[in-house]
């Protein structure tokens, strides 16, 4: 469905798909429960024997997975199987209570932890909540949490508590090729996809149509809310998209919720600067993303299948542009 409005949004996904070279791209967009805007373009890979992007097509979008993580982490605070996101790791995983004394939760999803790997070890960049860096250090130690709390993978712990009672049924950790799949580049050891060897939901191979993106932006816009009904508690999509990160970290570093990207005025930021106060995002290496501006009552998804970044490219700079231009075809617009 091509609407005329976001016509302009299409054409420069369109460009930027040419500049990287991604051999496939979609937009998707909701605005007050009604799909304003689903556009595609391309196909699973680079000739045209690979299968052409459409409704069905379902994108690895890598570092999105991990707000599906932050989910997960609230569901137990709802559950009373965490006391509180100011809990130490240490106190429910024993192997991190030297390395990881006086992290706690929320430092852990705000990326404020200032624990990171080296020699194959874990050593402090800085002192837990006195800076910000994005590691996955602290993403494996939340998957633990999950698992070690459930006694299930962090994969089929969303799968029975979110993906079903919500329909989400093009959303799932995938380690097979399969039709529906951007499947072709993980013969390339240098794949920034990385490992695709288990469904656990460890690892970054979250596979989602362009339009169950959309879905789990709209979940979090409406608290929850889907077509009258409420399988879970506002207040577990109230949480994740709530200011999180410590006072005590300078002003000049991002603001993060559970994992998502809030809006906040620092060059760092992810968000452009036409969104409103209250918008927030989430994005992943392969040029994925999926934003949320509640002002709007809006929810803007785009895809790529992105694999490198072109000399001269980037990457901050391009999402805020695509920001910037949905937040002035949306304000136009209502």
């Amino acid at each position: 469905m091509l609407n005329k409005p976001y016509e302009a949004l299409n054409d420069y996904v369109y460009k930027v798909q040419q500049e990287i070279g991604a051999t496939a791209a979609a937009v998707y967009l909701i605005q007050n429960n009604v799909v304003v805007n689903e556009w595609y373009s391309g196909r699973h890979g680079a000739d045209d024997t690979y299968r052409a992007v459409d409704a069905q097509t379902r994108f690895n979008v890598a570092s999105i997975r991990k707000t599906y993580l932050g989910l997960a982490v609230s569901l137990l605070l709802e559950d009373g199987r965490i006391y509180s996101i100011d809990d130490e790791i240490g106190q429910y995983l024993a192997a991190y209570s030297g390395i990881a004394e006086g992290v706690t939760l929320r430092h852990l999803l705000t990326h404020t932890h200032g624990i990171t790997e080296s020699e194959g070890g874990l050593i402090r960049e800085f002192e837990p909540g006195l800076g910000w860096a994005y590691r996955n250090t602290g993403i494996r130690m939340l998957t633990g949490l999950v698992a070690r709390l459930t006694g299930q993978t962090v994969s089929s712990f969303l799968q029975e508590r979110v993906f079903n009672p919500y329909g989400l049924r093009e959303s799932g950790w995938e380690t097979e090729y399969a039709d529906e799949l951007i499947y072709n580049y993980y013969d390339d050891p240098y794949s920034w996809a990385g490992a695709h060897d288990s469904n656990a939901g460890d690892q970054s191979n979250l596979f989602v149509s362009a339009r169950d993106l959309a879905r789990w932006g709209q979940l979090h816009l409406h608290k929850g809310l889907l077509n009258g009904r409420q399988p879970l508690p506002a207040s577990v999509f109230e949480r994740v998209t709530a200011l999180h990160t410590p006072d005590t970290v300078p002003w000049g570093e991002p603001r993060n919720g559970f994992i998502w990207w809030l809006q906040h005025d620092t060059p760092l930021n992810q968000l452009g600067e036409h969104l409103p106060v209250g918008s927030y995002l989430i994005l992943g290496i392969t040029g994925c993303v999926c934003i949320v501006v509640p002002e709007f009552d809006a929810v803007v998804v785009r895809m790529y299948n992105q694999l490198s970044n072109p000399e001269g490219y980037h990457y901050l700079d391009e999402i805020r542009t695509f920001a910037n231009l949905a937040a002035d075809l949306l304000r136009a617009g209502t």
